[in-house]
């Protein structure tokens, strides 16, 4: 199960994103029995969010997003047209904002960057359990 969402530039995008992408979960849940979690629920809304964000803020024009079903997770995709790779700053509890990247980090399974003919790609995979001792857990962040 994938689906695809256009989102303008407006300050309205990245909610709708975070709209999208409950409505998507919920469907999982109901067409196909899978079983999602509140912390995947919760955690899925604020990978989409910071994405959307960050392609928001830095990057000129559309966002693609992509959401896409797994076996036991879910995989979300933003495209932007900025090809400028980005990278977690190192930790600095006194740095006001700029922490996306590092929440994101923390809190998925894998996150990989790609660069797009135009722009690039972000894929972010998020467990849809709680499966006890995964790491996000681990780290406090349930």
């Amino acid at each position: 199960m994938r689906a695809g969402y256009a989102l303008g530039g407006d300050d309205g995008c990245i909610a709708d994103a975070r709209h999208h992408a409950m409505a998507f979960l919920d469907q999982a849940h109901t067409d196909r029995r899978l079983p999602v979690t509140a912390r995947a629920r919760d955690l899925t809304q604020l990978v989409v969010s910071e994405l959307v964000t960050n392609a928001r803020k830095y990057a000129p024009g559309p966002v693609l997003m992509e959401l896409r079903l797994m076996t036991d997770s879910v995989e979300v995709v933003v495209w932007d047209s900025d090809p400028t790779v980005p990278t977690a700053r190192a930790s600095d509890p006194d740095r006001i904002g700029q922490h996306g990247l590092e929440i994101v980090k923390a809190v998925t399974e894998d996150l990989h960057i790609e660069l797009a003919p135009v722009g690039k790609r972000i894929t972010a995979r998020i467990s849809l359990s709680d499966t006890p001792g995964d790491d996000s857990t681990a780290r406090g962040l349930t």
